[in-house]
């Protein structure tokens, strides 16, 4: 299998399980939060979105954007579990597109010396947009229990 395949395939697989642990939340669960100072569930979903972006543009556009100030105040302001999710599908249609437009020989590049993942292959954005997502759909689906709903298993389907 290529790399850019197997970069597509992590991205497919990724959204799926993210899908799957998630779609038990409503729109009704959008200012749900586990903490006062946690984010809520739409602002959750909406910071995935665009950590995904984030990761993408460092990845294959060299910019890591480090005002997070400013990146918490975009996702503060979200309030709609449907819009996140709306946001969060595009920013994946995003994500495969740039992939998809690669060949293995960019995705092994090096990435200009970054703050986040220094020198590495462009790939290990890739790795970096599983385990970030991973770990917000395991708080997600923290966050349904204590609403008291009930995520369905992420591996299946």
């Amino acid at each position: 299998m290529s790399l850019k395949a197997e970069a597509l395939q992590e991205i497919q697989l990724t959204r799926h399980f993210f899908s799957r642990s998630t779609r038990c939340l409503t729109e009704s669960d959008s200012g749900f939060r586990a903490t006062p100072e946690t984010m809520t569930v739409a602002q959750q979903v909406a910071h995935v979105a665009q950590t995904l972006d984030w990761i993408r543009e460092g990845m294959f556009e060299d910019r890591w954007d480090m005002d997070f100030e400013k990146a918490i105040g975009v996702t503060n302001a979200v309030t709609s579990l449907t819009a996140a999710r709306k946001e969060l599908d595009a920013a994946w249609e995003r994500m495969s597109a740039r992939v998809e437009a690669s060949s293995d020989a960019e995705l092994t590049q090096p990435m200009a010396d970054n703050p986040i993942l220094g020198t590495r292959a462009r790939y290990n954005g890739i790795e970096a947009m599983i385990d970030h997502t991973g770990h917000h759909r395991g708080a997600l689906t923290v966050y349904a229990r204590l609403a008291g709903r009930v995520p369905e298993m992420p591996y299946g389907d």
